[in-house]
C-alpha cells in the first residue's frame, strides 16, 4: 500500500511541475486534463500526508514506550498508541474508498432525458413529477438547470423532456438514475380509486466535452419547421424549430424551445453528441468486465430501478433492496438518502471485487 501512495504522491507533484510550465498552459486541452486530475488528486494527497503523520507518530511513540520506565508515562503512550491505531484504521478505510477506480465520466456535466412510457397521461404526469424531483435537488444544490426540450400532453404532463445540469458532481450523482422508473397511484381520472401502475424511463447522458467527440457536418441533415405547442409570438409563426438527423446512426434530435433557430440548433447538437457518447461508451462497456457492468451506475435504461408507491408513501430501489416511506419528501427533492445508499453499495460492491 505504501508504495502505491508514493506513487501518488509523485504524480501530484509532477502534476503541479506541468501546470506551471508555459508550454502546458499554451495548451488549453492538456492544461484541462491536468487541472482536473490536480483537483482530483489533491483531496486523496491530503489524506496520504495525513495517514503517513499518523504511522510516524504511531512508530515513535512504541520507540519511546519500549524505552520508558515511569508507568504514569508508559500509560499515557500506551493510551495515545490506541489512539493512533484507531486513526490509522479510520484514514486506512477511507484512502481504500478515495483509490477505488474513478469512473471516467467523473467530473462531467450530464443532460437528462425523462420520458413517459406505459400508462398513457398517467405516465406523462409521473414523468413531470420527476422532473421536478430532479430539478428541485439541483437547485438546492445551487447547480445549473437548462431547459433542452420539452413535449408535452393536454393535461400538463410530458410525454418527454430533457435537460442539462451543470455541476463537477452530477453525474457521480445523477449515474444511478438511467432505468425505468414505476409509479403506483390513483389517478385524478379514476372514479373508482383503483391504483393504477405506470412507468416512465429515464437516460442520463454526459456532455461530450470540446475535443472529445467531434461530428462530421457531412454526417447530419438539418431540418427547420415551424414550432407548435405553448410559447411566445414565435410559436406557429416563424421556422424556429430544429430536427437534426445523424445519417450513420440514424439518430434524430429535435428542439423547439427557444425562438431562435440557431439556439435551437445548438442545444440539438449537444444532445445529439450524448447520445453518441453514450452509444460509444455502451460499446465500450459491453466489451468489459462483468465487474464494470454490474454496478449500479452502469446506465441500462431497460432496467427497472425503483417503484414509487403512493398509498404507502413508499419508494423501493429494487438494485440495492433499498425502502424508505418519506416519498412526499422524496419528491419535493429529498433525494440525499437515497443517493448516499446507491454510493455506499457500489462502494462496498467495488472493494469486495477488489479483495
Amino acid at each position: 500500500m505504501d508504495s502505491k501512495l508514493n506513487e501518488i504522491k509523485y504524480r501530484f507533484e509532477e502534476v503541479e511541475k506541468q501546470l506551471s510550465d508555459p508550454d502546458v498552459i499554451s495548451d488549453q486541452k492538456i492544461f484541462r486534463e491536468l487541472n482536473k486530475e490536480h483537483s482530483q488528486l489533491s483531496p486523496v494527497v491530503n489524506k496520504i500526508n495525513e495517514y503517513m503523520m499518523c504511522v510516524k507518530d504511531l512508530a515513535d511513540s512504541k520507540e519511546l514506550l519500549n524505552s520508558e520506565h515511569d508507568p504514569e508515562m508508559k500509560e499515557m503512550l500506551s493510551s495515545e498508541i490506541s489512539s493512533l491505531e484507531e486513526r490509522i484504521k479510520d484514514l486506512n478505510d477511507k484512502l481504500m474508498l478515495m483509490l477505488l477506480p474513478k469512473d471516467p465520466n467523473s467530473g462531467k456535466d450530464i443532460i437528462i432525458e425523462i420520458r413517459a412510457g406505459t400508462g398513457g397521461d398517467e405516465a406523462a404526469l409521473f414523468a413531470a413529477d420527476l422532473f421536478r424531483m430532479y430539478t428541485r435537488y439541483a437547485e438546492t444544490k445551487r447547480w445549473k438547470v437548462e431547459y433542452l426540450e420539452v413535449n408535452t400532453n393536454e393535461i400538463g404532463g410530458f410525454k418527454e423532456v430533457s435537460f442539462s445540469i451543470k455541476s463537477p458532481e452530477a453525474y457521480d450523482i445523477f449515474k444511478y438514475e438511467s432505468g425505468v422508473h414505476r409509479v403506483q397511484r390513483v389517478p385524478e381520472t379514476e372514479a373508482q380509486g383503483r391504483i393504477h401502475t405506470s412507468a416512465v424511463t429515464v437516460a442520463v447522458l454526459v456532455e461530450a466535452e470540446e475535443d472529445e467527440l467531434v461530428i462530421d457536418p457531412n454526417d447530419i441533415r438539418t431540418d427547420v419547421y415551424r414550432s407548435t405547442g405553448h410559447g411566445g409570438q414565435s410559436v406557429n409563426t416563424t421556422d424556429s424549430a430544429v430536427r437534426i438527423t445523424h445519417i450513420p446512426s440514424g439518430m434524430v434530435v429535435t428542439c423547439q424551445d427557444e425562438k431562435s433557430q440557431i439556439k435551437n440548433k445548438a442545444k440539438a447538437l449537444r444532445v445529439l453528441a450524448a447520445r453518441l457518447l453514450e452509444k460509444m461508451n455502451a460499446e465500450k462497456l459491453a466489451k468489459e468486465s462483468e465487474i464494470r457492468k454490474s454496478q449500479i451506475g452502469s446506465g441500462d435504461r431497460s432496467e427497472r430501478i425503483r417503484t414509487y408507491n403512493y398509498p404507502q408513501s413508499r419508494m423501493t430501489d429494487h438494485r440495492i433492496g433499498l425502502t424508505l416511506y418519506s416519498l412526499e419528501k422524496i419528491l419535493e427533492g429529498d433525494l440525499d438518502d437515497m443517493f448516499d445508499a446507491l454510493k455506499k453499495f457500489e462502494n462496498e460492491s467495488l472493494l469486495k471485487s477488489m479483495k
